[in-house]
């Protein structure tokens, strides 16, 4: 079942809302997301392109190469900074990762996987959920 969100930046410049079942709800430990949320990992969530809808604001979009050598684009405020959605994937075309700390009610909203625990860092406990060295599939 789908469901509906609001989500902004930190200064709300950019608002957004997604539409999704919340199938994919991920931690990841991956170099990328490290870097791109300046913290051990990133809890990012799955949303079909058709279920996103640009409210108010233009992303700054970065495009970056993966360790995989496919790109994407880490789309963030160019007022604030806050990192809000990646879209563009070319590993996984028509879907949007977004940031979990984007949205307005995170509550409730847990990961279901971690992926990259090759790279998670000694002091991160893993979750109770299903561990992937990287990416599945």
């Amino acid at each position: 079942m789908t469901k509906k969100f609001s989500a902004q930046c930190a200064c709300g410049k950019i608002k957004f809302e997604v539409e999704t079942d919340l199938s994919l709800v991920a931690n990841c430990h991956c170099r990328d997301c490290k870097r791109a949320s300046g913290g051990e990992m990133a809890t990012v969530f799955g949303v079909p392109a058709a279920g996103f809808t640009l409210l108010s604001g233009t992303p700054k979009a970065f495009t970056y190469t993966a360790d995989s050598g496919k790109k994407l684009d880490r789309n963030f405020c160019p007022d604030c900074g806050a990192r809000l959605f990646t879209s563009n994937l070319e590993g996984m075309p028509g879907l949007l990762l977004v940031a979990i700390g984007s949205l307005d009610h995170p509550e409730g909203i847990a990961p279901a996987l971690e992926l990259f625990t090759q790279r998670r860092l000694d002091w991160m406990k893993p979750l109770d959920v299903p561990q992937f060295a990287g990416m599945p599939g």
